[in-house]
């Protein structure tokens, strides 16, 4: 219940920069349903002009016709006019909240992003946002004109007739429990149903970016199973909150019919005179079974739209889950802002692990000197990619410091830090956008010339030539146009522009030909002259430059030197880099 009251207050809390629409819509509502009201006494009147007396009374008829049929049009317009706001503030709404989760993800922690699929959280900020606009909408149909309705009808019917009025109240409450106590057992279904959701688009996300492993392994079959499972598992769950949820508008359109028949039977007792002389005339009796349909209607209104509206709580519990979520710790008051940095980098005492029960690097002691090219090698998973991982702070030490130029980067900003360098990743990212484009990412405002002769360092220019626009032709991370190599070169070219004074290589040509390779290695010590370099590579060959290799096991340093010295020693290094080249 807790969770809920925080969803609703947050709901709240992005419906009120629109309070006068919503404001505006009551009002109108509340006109549109005041003539609704109306119509049915004018309608009595009419009837009892025809009824009542021996000769009909058509002056009184006709301007009651005329009465009827000009709150008619005024209704329509009214009610079109709460359709335009309605769909104004729920999609302002949404917009909001979509755009509140889309800033959100930038500032999250990548430990969130680590550990949850992707597809999930991209169901939370589309399917799960698109559900709640749908359930919203519904809100503001159903709920504001029905509440004012009820409350209208009921005192019309007080005002015709206590007795019977008082009669129809009585039953009304057993529409409301048997609603109830329906929408209980709906609600958790509802609530499973946004999870195996979620769960779906996580593997069909993952079944087309990954298509080419999954045809490689011939994993088809596999892949259809594990689908077929889910998918079976969510039509399960969505028959059933759709059976129990289907319950609840033929139970409480029931209860609505006794209402009516109660009210049909009273009135007509009343009529010929069973509870004294002209206690309620035929008219009166046809506006009161009028009130008693329209009393009943925002019931089976409600009781219709409540498996959207279900369905929309529990998705909005899950956006504003996402929303709610932990940031990343905040760049300190008065952080420092890094420019032009040198390059001096001390790596002191360090201490961090993914899985705090689990340790990965231990007492981890570097000291960088502005223009050296630190190669970091070692197996798979000794920690080598996290040591980058914490010189750019996409995580925090848990103990010890890094300083650049003596300044620790904790109190930093991350911005300013993650601009002094250049980083190459084995993974390549591509946006939707112009050849120009993504390799300007770290220099927006540089010139063609700029761009190409980037290009031309990165030897990318010459297949950008080949593409059907040269550098304006438009690309994507999910197109194939580009080969993995061809992305990579792009990469290259973005950093080659960008000329930071401190360089991150991780394995940046493991995707590119061996000629290739020798060509960009050329460039990349060009490009490191004078500046402060980070190469992690698998490939010990492209490592013997360096100034000086660390060699990485089970999170710790375990040797450190020159390619020379480090064979020599005939230590964990040589056997690394003997192996590479053993039959």
């Amino acid at each position: 219940m807790k969770k809920q009251n925080s969803s609703f207050n947050q709901i709240m809390h992005f419906l009120k920069p629109y309070t006068f629409f919503v404001i505006l819509s009551l009002v109108i509502s509340t006109a549109s349903v005041a003539l609704t009201l109306y119509f049915p006494i004018l309608i009595g009147y009419a009837i009892d002009c025809i009824v009542g007396k021996g000769n009909v009374d058509f002056k009184t008829l006709i301007n009651l016709i005329l009465r009827a049929g000009v709150i008619v049009i005024i209704t329509a317009v009214l009610q079109w006019l709460i359709g335009i706001i309605n769909n104004k503030v729920t999609f302002e709404v949404i917009k909001d909240i979509r755009k509140e989760a889309f800033k959100k993800l930038q500032i999250l922690p990548l430990s969130y992003l680590d550990r949850r699929p992707k597809g999930d959280t991209i169901s939370r900020i589309i399917s799960d946002v698109d559900t709640f606009a749908d359930g919203l909408l519904l809100g503001f149909s159903s709920l504001f004109t029905g509440i004012i309705t009820i409350i209208g009808t009921l005192f019309f019917m007080f005002l015709l007739n206590p007795i019977i009025a008082l009669a129809v109240v009585v039953i009304t409450p057993l529409s409301l429990l048997v609603a109830r106590f329906i929408s209980k057992k709906t609600y958790s279904l509802f609530t499973l149903q946004s999870k195996i959701r979620a769960e779906q688009t996580s593997l069909i996300d993952e079944a087309v970016g990954n298509n080419k492993v999954v045809k490689a392994f011939s994993q088809e079959e596999n892949t259809v199973k594990k689908f077929d499972e889910i998918n079976e598992k969510l039509k399960d769950c969505s028959l059933k909150a759709t059976f129990y949820s289907s319950l609840v508008n033929p139970s409480t359109r029931f209860v609505n019919s006794l209402v009516y028949a109660a009210v049909g039977s009273f009135g007509a007792f009343a009529v010929i005179g069973a509870f004294g002389n002209g206690v309620m005339t035929v008219g009166m009796l046809s506006s009161f079974l009028s009130y008693a349909n329209q009393y009943t209607k925002p019931f089976n209104e409600i009781s219709g739209v409540i498996t959207e509206l279900q369905n929309a709580v529990a998705c909005v519990k899950r956006i504003f889950e996402f929303i709610n979520e932990t940031p990343q710790v905040p760049d300190c008051d008065n952080a420092l802002t890094l420019k032009n940095a040198k390059g001096n980098i001390l790596i002191n005492n360090v201490q961090f692990s993914y899985d705090k029960t689990k340790e990965l690097i231990k007492d981890f002691n570097l000291d960088v000197k502005s223009g050296m090219s630190v190669a970091i090698v070692g197996p798979t998973g000794c920690g080598k990619t996290t040591v980058i991982n914490l010189l750019m702070r996409f995580y925090d030490a848990d103990s010890g410091k890094i300083t650049v130029d003596g300044n620790e980067i904790k109190k930093t900003t991350r911005s300013s830090l993650r601009e002094n360098y250049g980083m190459i990743l084995q993974e390549t990212w591509i946006k939707d956008g112009t050849v120009r484009d993504n390799i300007v990412i770290g220099k927006p405002d540089a010139t063609l010339e700029e761009v190409i002769n980037a290009a031309k360092l990165s030897h990318a220019h010459n297949f950008i030539k080949r593409l059907p626009y040269g550098y304006d032709t438009v690309i994507s991370d999910e197109g194939g146009i580009l080969s993995q190599g061809q992305r990579q070169l792009l990469c290259i070219a973005r950093v080659m522009l960008k000329i930071p004074p401190m360089l991150i290589l991780d394995e940046a040509t493991s995707s590119i030909d061996t000629r290739t390779e020798l060509k960009i290695q050329s460039a990349f010590n060009t490009l490191m002259q004078g500046r402060t370099s980070f190469i992690v590579a698998h490939r010990l060959s492209t490592v013997k430059q360096a100034d000086i290799i660390i060699v990485m096991k089970d999170g710790n340093i375990v040797e450190r030197g020159k390619h020379s010295e480090l064979i020599k020693k005939d230590g964990f290094y040589a056997k690394l880099y003997n192996s590479q080249f053993e039959q």
